[in-house]
């Protein structure tokens, strides 16, 4: 396992490395936003704060209330909504510093770039673990589970790392190129999630069977708001508009992608327990079984 674990971290730490390299440099040449444009990227981010940080809590205290076996995947539920909550702040914080008002009453670039790598790192992070929290709610077999989770770690990973210099590229061409190269490991992913996953759950509850097509519902739903927003400089929109646009379409696909997705998680690990009788792993200190809504 190790063997086929190790190309992957060093993939990751590439792409990491990728991710955090400010290739453009700092950019006061930008479009300038009106107080409205401002306020609404400024709001959203808010919103995107507070939301995943929230959800964090909450997953990380309804872990007591499903069976230990599917404790992991709301563990790393909140793991991911903590990471995203963290970058959201330093988003947040780099946008502040990279517009002020200014005589006219809109906000114009400062000597400050705006860092949006931030977005890419925190994808590098959260995408693979959204997909592993995907398999591991689940409880399938050990060998299924690792092939699963391995490879669409491993396609996520790739998919990030080779959409990011289409992002800060500054001609369509090369943004095409890479966007293109992008949607190759995506739609993988989708093929493992439609195909071999389906297969995977064929034993599972009817419950947990619509919820788990629930769940690569919303997954292709809020994935799909990225290209969107990836392609709008290709389609001519640009300046203040299509910064709004990025970021606006980038943070609600977050929202969905992140504490939405973790919910869905918490409901199948729910229903699992209900199949399996409750939290019949735990014990109280008479050696009885504890009920369902018990705590640790």
């Amino acid at each position: 396992m190790m063997k086929r674990v190790l190309p992957f971290l060093g993939v990751l730490l590439a792409g990491l490395a990728l991710a955090q390299t400010n290739v453009g440099g700092p950019d006061t040449s930008g479009p300038t936003l009106t107080a409205g444009q401002f306020n609404l990227i400024y709001n959203f981010f808010s919103f995107a704060i507070a939301a995943m940080g929230a959800s964090a809590i909450f997953f990380f205290l309804a872990r007591s209330s499903v069976a230990p076996k599917y404790r992991i995947a709301l563990l790393i539920s909140g793991v991911v909504v903590t990471i995203a909550a963290y970058h959201y702040v330093r988003i947040f914080n780099s946008f502040e510093a990279a517009y002020a008002l200014n005589a006219a009453g809109v906000y114009a670039p400062t000597t400050v770039p705006f860092n949006d790598a931030y977005r890419y790192v925190d994808w590098l992070l959260t995408v693979p673990l959204l997909l592993v929290e995907a398999v591991a709610v689940l409880a399938l077999a050990r060998h299924v589970a690792n092939s699963l989770i391995l490879r669409l770690a491993v396609a996520a990973t790739l998919m990030i790392v080779l959409g990011y210099p289409g992002e800060i590229a500054t001609d369509t061409g090369t943004r095409f190129l890479w966007g293109t190269l992008s949607t190759i490991p995506f739609l993988y992913i989708l093929y493992i999630l439609w195909v071999e996953l389906a297969r995977a759950t064929e034993r599972q509850s009817a419950e947990v069977k619509v919820l788990v097509r629930n769940l690569r519902l919303l997954l292709l739903a809020s994935w799909g708001v990225y290209p969107i927003a990836y392609i709008l400089p290709m389609l001519g929109i640009v300046g203040s508009s299509a910064v709004v646009g990025v970021q606006v379409g980038y943070t609600i696909a977050d929202v969905l992608a992140k504490p939405l997705f973790g919910l869905l998680i918490y409901a199948i690990a729910v229903a699992k327990t209900r199949d399996d009788g409750g939290l019949v792993n735990d014990v109280n200190s008479a050696g009885a079984p504890l009920p369902v809504n018990a705590a640790d």
